[in-house]
């Protein structure tokens, strides 16, 4: 008889650190020693004094294992705070692509009119490719590159998300 097992779900993790040599190496340590996946990680001063950052963390897993990560990472010493986004309500997430597309002809034409529709920005331009640059959710990006693929997509940096809760509270 099979085990049940809990749906996954995906969270986006805010967590507030102080900034010192070693915490993203620390907190990425703690995922991969656990066996926790990490499906986007950005990082950005948010004082101006430098002593503070802001690590978002984009995850998945059943409840129990997401509590167990937020808990994991409330005890790490430098971590200052750990709010759950996707728990705590509304918040606003996005995400920067650079995407690098070939063609000529209709290709080009088409890939023109699919950066319309998504309202990407042609950042750089050849006689063979264009480089498009897109902002918007995670689902938005996936779309877009999906469409491009049948296009000529040749490559694609991305950010990874970048999250904030709304209203005017600060975490």
């Amino acid at each position: 008889m099979p085990i049940p097992t809990e749906a996954s779900e995906r969270h986006t993790l805010s967590v507030t650190v102080a900034n010192e040599p070693g915490i993203l190496a620390r907190i990425a340590g703690m995922f991969a020693g656990r066996g926790y996946n990490i499906e986007s990680l950005t990082v950005a001063e948010v004082t101006e004094d430098e002593t503070v950052s802001r690590i978002t963390i984009v995850t998945s897993g059943p409840p129990l294992v997401i509590e167990q990560i937020i808990a994991q990472l409330d005890r790490l010493p430098p971590v200052l705070r750990v709010h759950d986004l996707t728990a705590e309500g509304p918040h606003v997430e996005r995400e920067l692509a650079l995407v690098k597309v070939k063609g000529s002809g209709d290709h080009r034409i088409e890939a023109l009119r699919l950066a319309e529709v998504y309202r990407a920005r042609v950042v750089d331009a050849t006689i063979s490719s264009f480089v498009f640059e897109v902002t918007g959710g995670t689902e938005k990006i996936d779309k877009f590159l999906e469409l491009m693929r049948e296009v000529g997509l040749v490559e694609v940096a991305r950010t990874g998300v970048a999250a904030i809760a709304r209203g005017h509270e600060t975490f």
